[in-house]
């Protein structure tokens, strides 16, 4: 059997620092890489807070962890994704405040109207349905981009559940919404991330089940 190698990244969320966005709101980057322009970061809005109208030179994919957060388009709460895509026009205010985990590619420029830029979209995961790929292993798909081969998935592990020995073509970040899982790396636990670089080599395992939110590029080979 072939080693694991590349090994994936844990990135425990606690040791990270709130940093001010603006008076209500502040953030927590969990992890970039400049190559591509993404990174990953949690964010904190207090009741009340305003994002101003910005336009997203790139797209931002984001899970409320908890409260609700509200744009133009409508209200993306507790369990729920929202996708603003590239050139989308808005401002983003949270009356009771919320707590979100976002994945953002590109950066964003001030606007002064919206026009006919495209809209935000929200996407209620209670409402998609589940598949098993593989026995104690469940997925939701959730989004995906055929053209920049990314896609996101939510993941549900049952206790013991294990995906073998595999390669990835691509990388994947995940959060660990309930539960944790292991590789190689330790134990991802909730609330915390692990990033998967292009050509980690890993398994994957759950002792007691976990749920988790992944960010896939490209994709995996299995290996015998």
């Amino acid at each position: 059997m072939a080693e694991a190698s590349n090994p994936s990244q844990i990135i425990e969320v606690s040791e990270r620092s709130w940093e001010p966005m603006t008076p209500t709101i502040k953030a927590k980057l969990l992890w970039s890489d400049p190559a591509t322009k993404r990174r990953a970061q949690l964010t904190r809005f207090e009741p009340g807070a305003t994002l101003p109208m910005h336009k997203h030179v790139g797209d931002e994919f984001l899970y409320v962890i908890e409260g609700a957060i509200s744009d133009e388009a409508g209200t993306t709460a507790a369990g729920s994704v929202g996708y603003r895509p590239n050139g989308c026009i808005h401002s983003v205010t949270s009356k009771n405040g919320a707590t979100v985990f976002a994945i953002i590619t590109g950066s964003v420029e001030p606007a002064s109207a919206i026009g006919d830029a495209p809209k935000s979209q929200t996407i209620v995961l209670s409402e998609l349905p589940w598949t098993s790929p593989m026995p104690g292993v469940s997925q939701k798909a959730i989004w995906s981009d055929a053209a920049s081969k990314r896609r996101a998935v939510l993941a549900r592990f049952e206790p013991g559940a294990k995906l073998p020995l595999h390669k990835h073509v691509g990388d994947e970040l995940i959060f660990m919404l309930e539960g944790s899982n292991f590789d190689e790396s330790g134990e991802v636990r909730v609330g915390n991330a692990n990033y998967r670089p292009n050509g980690c080599t890993h398994t994957v395992s759950s002792k007691n089940g976990g749920t988790a939110l992944a960010f896939v590029t490209g994709g995996v080979e299995m290996i015998k």
